[in-house]
């Protein structure tokens, strides 16, 4: 009688370890996955080796930071700056989306640091591998908010819908830098 009560305990782990991991997948499959910041495009926002949480939830909005697949063996962390049917355009280190200006708060700090001419140069969607005047359908323009220093959608073009992990705004390592970022 005791070995039977031993299996059943046993096989109710099991069962309980079983569950766990298929939840575990389900979640990181469809809702949550943690990413690495992998260089510096992104800051001061976000340095190089911080610990991030993507969600895949939703369609990506404005503002929002991403994480997609540059290639099969490479992830992009960036900001949408341009959503499909934008008209996007720099001039005078200011961007314009439809003909309206619009501020970025989040390149104050390193708009302060530059010395030596704008932060994000002049140009045009046409100027850029895009190629027209406006983002296509089903694609985003994003940039690094390192503007000199970010290889994105000016170098790399629209980035298709399908290509995009998610967004990410919730850095949780290393500990002292737990912070959530706003747009």
């Amino acid at each position: 009688m005791e070995n039977t009560k031993g299996k059943d305990v046993l096989w109710e782990w099991i069962k309980a370890l079983f569950i766990a991991i298929i939840i575990a997948l389900i979640i990181r499959t469809f809702l949550f996955t943690p990413v690495v910041v992998q260089g510096y495009s992104m800051e001061p926002t976000l340095q190089d080796k911080e610990r991030m949480i993507v969600t895949k939830i939703g369609e990506p909005e404005r503002f929002d930071i991403v994480v997609f697949h540059k290639s099969e063996s490479e992830d992009y962390i960036k900001r949408v700056i341009g959503l499909p049917g934008d008209r996007i355009e720099y001039k005078d280190d200011t961007l314009y989306i439809n003909g309206t200006p619009y501020d970025e708060p989040y390149l104050d700090e390193l708009k302060r640091k530059v010395e030596d001419g704008p932060l994000t140069g002049s140009f045009t969607l046409r100027e850029t591998p895009i190629g027209d005047d406006v983002v296509p359908e089903g694609h985003l323009f994003v940039m690094g908010d390192n503007r000199r220093d970010s290889t994105d959608s000016r170098h790399l073009g629209a980035i298709p819908m399908e290509m995009v992990i998610g967004t990410t705004n919730i850095v949780y390592y290393p500990l002292k830098e737990i912070k959530i970022i706003s747009k």
